[in-house]
């Protein structure tokens, strides 16, 4: 191997401490595993480095002179929605620990014993904020509208923490609606080594790319296959948020997925080979049909609609 290839294959950490409430990151050339790394980092300053917004990543990049290195990124599962430690669980008996994609909100119906159980994020239900008081919104919505609703009208967040939920005021207020109530308790796929909040995301731009060219399904499905790897698949809630984010600068209004129909078998399927778990479809969307593909709105909320494959779309391909 040459010098360059050999500096490309090595991994390399940063670690940060905390000064003056600023973080300050700290180049460690060493080769080690992350969890190592995370356990340096721990011993001789912080810990492994969080990135909170653009500006951490233009630090990184300069300092990392454009080789790779480990972050303080990992896979978690649940948490709560204002960052509270998440140790005690109150599930109840019907909770179901691996609905990966479809069970990653959490709601609760104070009818006694107050256990906790995990939904489909897109379920509508009415939810509790909070602030220096308790506040019970009747008005049913997704879990991440009720979110959103709490943050930006005054409140500080979703009821979060046991602390919180074992409050006598939480049991009153709940007494004037018999449904269950959503509460800060989500899935979240990735998390920081230090507990900050995974808001801000800058994965790899070039693992897809949308094309502005006008094809049928089919033609779309040649074309990312020949030129890239795939037509797009879509897995969880952050896949969905990237590529949302990506159709917004389509020509059509609609984009192909590379979701399918086959009436032989009568299911969805990507052409990935990947099972069909996280959904998003809008509430016309699904109609099992030959025929017929899915395809994301560039427009509103982004949900999964069925269309003929003789129609033409951008459409969004991954990459190696």
């Amino acid at each position: 191997l040459t010098a360059k290839m050999q500096w490309s294959l090595i991994l390399l950490f940063l670690c940060c401490f905390i000064d003056c409430q600023l973080y300050q990151f700290h180049y460690i050339n060493e080769n080690k595993t992350w969890t190592e790394a995370q356990q340096y980092c721990r011993e001789k300053h912080t810990d492994l480095v969080t990135v909170t917004n653009m500006k951490d990543m233009k630090r990184l990049i300069n300092i990392s002179a454009g080789v790779e290195f480990n972050i303080g990124l990992f896979r978690d599962t649940w948490r709560w929605s204002d960052g509270s430690s998440f140790s005690f669980r109150h599930w109840n008996k019907n909770f179901n620990d691996q609905i990966i994609n479809s069970g990653q909100c959490a709601m609760t119906k104070f009818d006694g014993e107050g256990r906790w159980t995990n939904v489909s994020c897109d379920n509508k239900k009415p939810f509790i904020c909070y602030d220096d008081k308790l506040i019970l919104i009747k008005e049913a919505m997704n879990w991440e509208d009720a979110l959103y609703y709490c943050r930006g009208h005054h409140h500080t967040d979703l009821i979060s923490g046991t602390k919180q939920l074992q409050d006598e005021e939480v049991k009153k207020l709940m007494n004037s609606t018999s449904d269950h109530t959503y509460i800060g308790l989500f899935r979240d796929t990735w998390r920081w080594s230090d507990g900050s909040s995974f808001s801000f995301r800058h994965w790899n731009p070039n693992k897809v790319i949308l094309i502005k060219e006008n094809k049928t399904w089919e033609d779309a499905l040649y074309y990312c296959r020949d030129h890239h790897h795939d037509l797009v698949t879509i897995t969880n809630m952050d896949d969905q948020r990237w590529i949302q984010e990506k159709v917004k600068e389509a020509s059509t209004d609609y984009v192909w997925l590379g979701l399918r129909y086959t009436c032989t078998l009568d299911f969805w399927f990507w052409v990935s080979d990947e099972v069909v778990r996280y959904k998003n479809w809008a509430l016309d969307g699904q109609m099992d049909d030959c025929d017929m593909s899915g395809a994301m709105e560039t427009g509103g909320e982004h949900q999964w609609k069925k269309k003929r494959d003789t129609e033409k779309f951008n459409f969004i391909c991954s990459k190696n």
